[in-house]
């Protein structure tokens, strides 16, 4: 699914026009990623949770010629699915 779809199925279930309902769409995954940008939980109940957490520095590998490369430490994005989306999903 790709964000139209998620743009066609917010004006079929709301009745308002695509443009709009874009405009909304829009606004929530702004809203989202200014969030998790400043290092917010996002809690979305009976969804999940987005979190961002540290990650560790480390050594990989260059695969064409095998020589290591230092891999600096950062942030990364976690999700973990809520009991609800969870279940209908096994």
């Amino acid at each position: 699914m790709i964000k139209i779809d998620i743009v066609n199925r917010v004006a079929d279930r709301t009745g308002v026009p695509k443009q709009k309902a874009e405009q909304v769409v829009d606004a929530l995954l702004d809203a989202m990623k200014n969030a998790l940008a400043d290092g917010k939980r996002i809690e979305l109940r009976g969804f999940g949770v987005f979190v961002v957490k540290p990650r560790k520095r480390g050594i990989g590998r260059n695969p064409r010629t095998g020589e290591e490369v230092p891999i600096p430490a950062g942030k990364t994005i976690r999700f973990k699915p809520g009991k609800d989306l969870q279940a209908k999903t096994i």
